[in-house]
């Protein structure tokens, strides 16, 4: 069975920084596409960053440069450290596999950056 649970959300100061994570359990950890996504307030969810299957990255364009996504195949752990923090990042975050043309979610982590 697929479990993917997140942590390490929070309150952050605009131009502070935050590192969420997800442990992945029930897969081969290095072989599936995965990656993090947001839901902001009204917002459509959409994807932030990920792994392809043969391992490269990628990242939309509104976090280049300020998200670095890395993981760890000893603890089947997901990261994604975010630097530079904008009030526009606040959103809920989840952790996102691809498995035999299904997608698994986490249950979410909340992001708030605010004054």
């Amino acid at each position: 069975q697929v479990q993917l649970v997140e942590s390490g959300g929070g309150l952050v100061q605009p131009g502070g920084s935050l590192r969420v994570s997800c442990v992945v359990s029930g897969i081969i950890f290095s072989i599936y596409p995965m990656g993090w996504y947001r839901q902001g307030p009204g917002k459509q969810r959409e994807l932030v960053a990920g792994f392809s299957s043969s391992g490269s990255t990628s990242y939309t364009d509104s976090v280049k440069g300020r998200f670095t996504i890395s993981r760890d195949y000893a603890k089947h752990t997901l990261y994604l450290q975010m630097n530079s923090l904008k009030p526009e990042d606040t959103a809920v975050y989840y952790c996102n596999v691809v498995l035999g043309g299904s997608n698994y979610w986490g249950q979410g982590t909340q992001v708030t950056v605010s004054s």
